[in-house]
């Protein structure tokens, strides 16, 4: 099947272009910092690495992981830090495996703004997938329709995250 548009998250526009894109330095730095400028959909973090709930998600359970430190590139991480962001995928895909059971995932980083990057501070994205995702209206319409609620997502996960410790 070949698609004749690109899929499209409706709120991501005015994020993307500016219009509603919170006026700080690093979004992901502003929610490490609990700056109230920025939606806040932590789930995890200890004081190395993170895990966030995404706030235009591609499918229910779409996660961010990243470093605590701010930096660009995954050549940049040390040994430690390369280690607990390993960790907490595993971890991640375990738990996203009990919540939302999907049959595979997409996990991968965005570099540049080549790749359609759109925060430059280092993050991987972990997307479920499942199968029949297609449905009548991403086919004749264009457009994907998202299941669940950022916010009921960050709930879900949260619960499922309690009792991580590394």
């Amino acid at each position: 099947m070949t698609f004749r548009q690109q899929l499209f998250i409706p709120n991501k526009r005015a994020y993307i272009t500016g219009l509603r894109r919170p006026s700080v330095d690093c979004i992901i730095c502003a929610i490490i910092n609990d700056d109230p400028a920025v939606s806040n959909l932590t789930i995890w973090k200890n004081s190395t690495v993170a895990a966030c709930a995404n706030l235009y998600p591609y499918n229910a359970g779409h996660l961010l992981l990243y470093p605590l430190r701010h930096i660009k590139d995954p050549r940049e991480l040390t040994d430690e830090e390369s280690k607990q962001m390993h960790t907490l995928l595993r971890h991640s895909l375990d738990r996203l495996d009990s919540v939302y059971h999907p049959e595979g995932y997409n996990v991968g980083y965005n570099i540049g703004e080549a790749s359609g990057a759109s925060i430059e501070h280092l993050h991987q994205h972990i997307v479920p997938r499942y199968p029949r995702e297609l449905g009548f209206v991403d086919i004749t319409a264009g457009a994907k329709i998202i299941i669940e609620d950022p916010n009921v997502t960050l709930t879900r996960l949260r619960e499922a995250f309690v009792d991580l410790n590394f």
